[in-house]
């Protein structure tokens, strides 16, 4: 364990000197007076070590484990069961514990991993070129933006749908702003997008698949609609589905990207997970991150090199598409992994699976008397419903079941007030949904009586 010992003030007076400033105020004096707090920050009293672990432990047992819980939230991370074997591989030690790879000649495991975890993403996505990840999915959505931008200079705007993800739509706006890049919103209508009018200011047309209500895009028509103003594609994927659908590049998309956590991370209370990003080879030169790629040394025999890094370490700062140095390796370490143990039968066995049993749900959920379907199209893992009663009274009633019956929707859609975000996974059976609908119905039903809603 590192010991940390504060700055004395002869340690403070000694570091100001060697800077050539007489105080901390001089220090800081560039910072413009409306930005600072100029008061102490509200803190409150430090605690002893054992008024800090019962805290802790106090927090600690407010969480809700699986086994108390069964859980159908979604909403782009989700509940998959992770083999034994991923932890068995990524804890070893030369996985673990090593900083980025610059030297090939000592990194070539670390190499190869993100040489295969790139080959699969590739192939999962139907593009020809992979990076070795990025920070999350959001975050790749707006690197995608980035490479838009610049391979449509001029463009000023980027047009994406209602229906990604609310996270990634709101990264993409904090980074759209410091480019000066305008973003519109293409609405959703019947539960899929509906393109706006496209002129030849929008950089790029972002959609997902499936998009966050569930539903199933045509990925074609849109690349279409994007093309023919000299626009790029750009779907942010989940990537377990797209075992079933037609991939990202058989529709003619540009850039794919997506959130990893579901290959082979766990929950985890949010994080850390990985992103991907995929493209067709004439983007290669402007993809973030780093790619890693196949060579032979001077015996001929096969070794693995950093082929590409585009970042300002590397090459010039102008040049530059990203400053992304370690990206998220070791979970994308897992995701390969994950990938290798299902095999190319197992992860389309796995998505049927996921399938069949959202259909089961759906069919179930909106038989119940006041549940609708929030709309008709086809999904795959995750769908969306209209309760007919206040969804955080329902949502209550059902915890107190032992059930989270999903996600509410109104905190992202306020058209979708009582709206309920529902998701399937393998470890979610057919007696987990049973136990669902039974605690849905008795929960709408008794807030609907409440109300004297006649049934």
């Amino acid at each position: 364990m590192t010991r940390y010992t504060s700055v004395t003030d002869t340690d403070l007076s000694e570091m100001l000197a060697a800077i050539g400033v007489g105080s901390i105020e001089e220090l800081f004096a560039g910072i413009p007076a409306g930005v600072r707090l100029n008061r102490p920050l509200a803190l409150a009293d430090g605690l002893s070590e054992q008024e800090v672990f019962e805290e802790f432990r106090a927090l600690a047992a407010r969480n809700v484990s699986a086994e108390d819980e069964i859980s159908f939230l979604g909403a782009g991370m989700y509940d998959h069961y992770v083999p034994a074997l991923v932890d068995s591989i990524i804890m070893r030690s030369e996985f673990l514990t090593p900083y980025t790879p610059y030297q090939p000649e000592i990194s070539q495991g670390g190499l190869q991993a993100m040489f295969e975890y790139q080959t699969a993403i590739s192939e999962l996505t139907g593009l020809p070129v992979s990076n070795a990840s990025v920070y999350e999915g959001p975050s790749a959505v707006a690197a995608a933006g980035y490479v838009a931008k610049y391979t449509t200079p001029g463009r000023r705007k980027f047009m994406i749908s209602r229906g990604v993800h609310p996270h990634s739509r709101e990264t993409l706006r904090t980074h759209a702003h410091a480019w000066d890049m305008d973003v519109t919103e293409a609405p959703l209508s019947g539960g899929v997008t509906q393109l706006l009018e496209l002129g030849d200011d929008v950089a790029a047309v972002i959609v997902q698949q499936p998009n966050f209500l569930g539903a199933v895009e045509d990925l074609e028509a849109i690349a279409g609609a994007a093309h023919e103003v000299g626009a790029l594609a750009i779907a942010a994927c989940d990537p377990l589905p797209l075992a079933l659908l037609k991939t990202p590049g058989e529709c003619g998309v540009d850039i794919a990207v997506g959130e990893g956590q579901s290959l082979g991370n766990r929950l985890d209370f949010g994080g850390p997970s990985f992103g991907f990003f995929a493209a067709t080879e004439a983007l290669m030169r402007r993809i973030p991150g780093r790619i890693a790629g196949e060579t032979k040394d001077v015996d001929g025999k096969r070794g693995f090199v950093l082929t590409l890094q585009t970042r300002e370490q590397h090459i010039r700062r102008e040049k530059a598409t990203s400053n992304i140095c370690t990206a998220q390796a070791l979970n994308a370490l897992a995701g390969v992994i994950y990938l290798s143990w299902l095999g190319k039968r197992g992860i389309v066995e796995l998505a049927e699976l996921m399938l069949q049993r959202t259909a089961y749900a759906r069919e179930r959920l909106t038989a119940i008397d006041g549940v609708t379907p929030l709309h008709d199209k086809p999904v795959v893992r995750e769908f969306a419903v209209e309760l007919g009663a206040p969804v955080g009274q329902v949502l209550a009633r059902c915890r107190e079941q032992g059930i989270n019956p999903g996600y509410r929707l109104g905190r992202d859609y306020p058209e979708h007030a009582d709206g309920l975000l529902v998701a399937i996974t393998e470890r979610r059976t057919r007696a987990d949904i049973d136990r669902l609908v039974a605690a849905l119905e008795s929960a709408v039903l008794a807030e609907r009586e409440a109300v004297g809603v006649s049934t």
